[in-house]
């Protein structure tokens, strides 16, 4: 009876995170649904992107109840504990990503009715940046790699440099020509959601990490993003 309880008890936690890599899958082709949308123009591939929010939801709620009868039931305790909570917060992280990339979907669909802009090509830049890394740190998680998780973390700064650059261009853009202006700011929040989409991969890469070691990666995450403090003058 023991052993079957431990058996038991193995596959509840092989199940969970089954589910986790299974709904990590889904919220990467997702984003690359969104992302093509921006690059290529292409509707259909944004309607992909917001139909696809479903099932991730549907997920991360059988997740949660997994978690929560299997703390209830088995009180986990240190390994099996992080794996749990882990699953918890990765999932939770993932739904934010699908919001995100149906975010990003339903403005592709509003930029596909206006004139093509350049900077439309940073944006799918930023976007690719941000599947990598989501790919990378989901890796990260299904191979228990805390060596590969902390490389995302560390990297977190390359998409807010992209980011950066696409807001003082977008700013520039608008005060240039101030038609301009109702396009650029569909653009920019799409940039800003790409920008999140790579914190919340951060985020799960500090679950990982925690998952595996037991530790925290430091307090100060490598941040880049100056937005908040660019200021710019009318030239007026």
């Amino acid at each position: 009876m023991s052993e079957h309880t431990v058996k038991s008890f193995d596959e509840q936690l092989e199940a969970l995170s089954t589910l986790v890599s299974q709904m990590g899958g889904l919220a990467e082709t997702q984003l690359a649904a969104a992302i093509e949308a921006i690059a290529r123009r292409d509707s259909e591939a944004a309607e992909r992107a917001v139909g696809g929010d479903v099932r991730i939801d549907e997920i991360q709620q059988a997740i949660e109840d997994k978690a929560l009868k299997l703390l209830a039931l088995r009180q986990p305790m240190a390994r099996d504990l992080r794996d749990t909570l882990a699953a918890i917060k990765i999932a939770a992280e993932l739904e934010r990503i699908g919001d995100l990339a149906k975010n990003i979907a339903k403005r592709a669909m509003v930029l596909n009715r206006e004139p093509p802009i350049r900077l439309t090509q940073s944006l799918a830049r930023m976007g690719r940046q941000a599947q990598a890394q989501l790919k990378e740190v989901l890796d990260s998680f299904s191979d228990r790699n805390a060596e590969e998780a902390e490389a995302v973390w560390n990297r977190d700064g390359e998409i807010d440099e992209i980011y950066n650059s696409l807001f003082r261009e977008l700013l520039t853009y608008m005060m240039e020509d101030p038609r301009t202006i109702g396009l650029c700011t569909h653009l920019l929040f799409v940039a800003k959601n790409i920008e999140r989409c790579g914190d919340h991969c951060t985020n799960i890469a500090e679950v990982v990490y925690h998952m595996v070691n037991a530790g925290h990666l430091a307090s100060e995450r490598p941040k880049a993003d100056i937005t908040s403090e660019t200021a710019y003058e009318s030239q007026a």
